[in-house]
């Protein structure tokens, strides 16, 4: 039995929250470091468009449930009770609201989503539903904000082609997985400007920061596809890190 981390603390709800932003449209790739954040300068721009939040769900609960896609998106991550899992841009909380349960008591879920006012409208909903095993955070464009070997799951679903800096965000999340952590994507192998991510653009911003691809399930019922990613050799220094083309 491994040792289990401390417990990533709730986020006050009602704290003066710092100003976030993510590019207005599917734009161009940045065009020099003064529009990007500070804290990503570090780190190459990448090449390519990124995607608008244009709603917090990409489709009704129902219709997800019908096709009993939570259920069969945990079984192929394997999610079992006891885990620490994170739910990245966790939106309306479509998957946080069903892997509490699934982790049971013993385990954690934290959802994060760059949004003050979507982790305030989540915080009503775990609290409505007594979700004692979640807690909330509001993460960057640019980091996560994960604490440190924390996790054995990483959920992204359906918001990977909105992170408008891939590099340092992967880059800063990788630390945050236990030993054996995945982190878990689901989008759809289309381009950006339809709401996707190409898979082989996947796999190699993954790879530019030091993860390899540990496997892939077509997931049509699910938007796409499951791709699961593992920590491999060293991160590289952030300005090492080698640009990915836009297919």
């Amino acid at each position: 039995m491994r040792r289990r981390a401390a417990r990533p603390a709730a986020l006050p709800l009602f704290a003066a929250l710092a100003a976030l932003s993510l590019l207005g449209g599917c734009n161009a790739p940045w065009s020099d470091n003064s529009d990007r954040p500070e804290t990503a300068r570090d780190f190459p721009p990448a090449d390519r468009p990124v995607a608008p939040i244009t709603s917090t769900k990409w489709s009704t609960e129902e219709a997800r449930d019908r096709v009993n896609e939570a259920d069969d998106i945990m079984d192929s991550a394997d999610v079992r009770p006891g885990m620490t899992v994170a739910d990245i841009g966790a939106g309306d909380g479509y998957y946080t609201v069903r892997l509490a349960p699934r982790v049971g008591q013993s385990g954690r879920v934290l959802a994060q989503d760059i949004q003050p006012e979507v982790i305030e409208r989540l915080a009503d909903r775990v609290a409505r539903e007594r979700l004692d095993n979640v807690s909330l955070k509001l993460g960057a464009v640019d980091d996560p904000r994960l604490p440190a070997a924390s996790f054995d799951r990483v959920f992204m679903v359906h918001m990977y082609h909105e992170i408008g800096e891939p590099y340092a965000f992967l880059w800063r999340l990788r630390p945050a997985l236990r030993r054996d952590g995945q982190v878990i994507v689901v989008d759809g192998d289309r381009p950006i400007a339809q709401h996707g991510t190409p898979f082989r653009l996947l796999v190699c911003e993954f790879e530019a920061v030091g993860f390899k691809l540990l496997s892939y399930d077509d997931k049509a019922h699910a938007g796409g596809y499951l791709a699961r990613f593992v920590p491999d050799g060293q991160r590289p220094a952030p300005k090492a890190i080698k640009v990915c083309k836009n297919p």
